[in-house]
């Protein structure tokens, strides 16, 4: 087992999906086999316009044959492992290169960084993770979230000479997932609830908007902008309760089982459908709405 890098980009001609598996060709086998029970980072390339540069974190559960496709294989993600990052990472930066395994002997970029998969030493994971996941520039939650009372506050320290082992145990606290969960779907939704279309910061410069999955972490919903919405707290509070849900092109619905309908009709936005991200990658996904509205919305 070992730590490696996964090259992904959102146009790729491969059948990939970050959070759930990732398609290779036969000669990245052998690789990506040395990370088979371990933790990769995905890394969009410095050729992509916008590149976000390593963005997410994942540990690959098996490599198996492309039912599909003879000469390509799958790399499985564990379901519940895959988190973007709260601060994607530039591939360098104005003075060194992040991955500093891929420098030769000279100090100069060597062929390596050309390979699509390749492993990452422990020191490179570690030293990506700790600059993905780090709490110094984050959008905190109101003071009155139940997120800092459950310590929360405790992860925006500052974490310092970690190992790649400990930065992993990182990686599967549920409040650093829920922080870093929070800043890519405020990010996403430029921090407007997407139910109301308003954008309310506080005397604090926090937003007045929450981050809410789709289909809940309890009930298997991971920790990917496409199942998340930004929402007020009183959208929030209606959407998690079945008094709104959305259908296949996102309208918003209201359930009949509502006592006040409306009063919810005033509070949605005139468009009457979900206010949804630009990047196609960022928006709600069919299944989880599709969940939502069978296993949630009372209609």
């Amino acid at each position: 087992m070992g730590f490696g890098v996964f090259v992904h980009r959102t146009d790729s001609i491969y059948d990939d999906v970050p959070s759930e598996r990732y398609q290779f060709p036969k000669q990245y086998l052998t690789r990506a086999q040395h990370c088979e029970g371990d933790w990769i980072v995905y890394l969009e390339p410095s050729k992509v316009r916008n590149t976000r540069g390593y963005f997410a974190v994942a540990k690959v559960q098996e490599i198996i044959p492309d039912p599909g496709f003879s000469d390509m294989h799958l790399a499985i993600i564990e379901p519940g492992t895959y988190l973007d990052f709260g601060n994607p990472v530039p591939f360098r930066d104005a003075n060194h290169v992040v991955e500093q395994g891929l420098l030769n002997d000279h100090g100069k970029i060597s062929g390596r960084a050309q390979a699509a998969v390749r492993s990452l030493s422990p020191a490179d994971f570690a030293r990506i993770v700790e600059l993905g996941i780090s709490s110094e520039k984050d959008t905190l939650p109101r003071n009155d979230e139940v997120g800092v009372q459950d310590g929360l506050d405790k992860v925006h320290k500052p974490f310092q000479k970690l190992s790649a082992r400990e930065r992993i145990n990182q990686l599967t606290n549920r409040a650093v997932r829920d922080r870093n969960f929070r800043k890519n779907v405020l990010r996403a939704y430029g921090e407007r609830c997407a139910i109301t279309g308003l954008r309310l910061i506080n005397g604090g410069g926090r937003a007045e908007v929450e981050a809410a999955h789709i289909r809940p972490v309890e009930h298997d919903g991971p920790d990917i902008v496409s199942n998340g919405i930004a929402l007020s707290g009183t959208a929030h509070w209606m959407f998690d309760r079945g008094l709104v849900g959305l259908s296949d092109d996102y309208s918003i619905m209201i359930s009949r089982q509502s006592n006040d309908p409306d009063t919810i009709r005033a509070l949605i936005n005139e468009t009457g459908r979900l206010l949804i991200p630009d990047r196609m990658t960022n928006q709600p996904r069919r299944e989880f709405v599709t969940w939502h509205r069978d296993n949630c919305f009372k209609g």
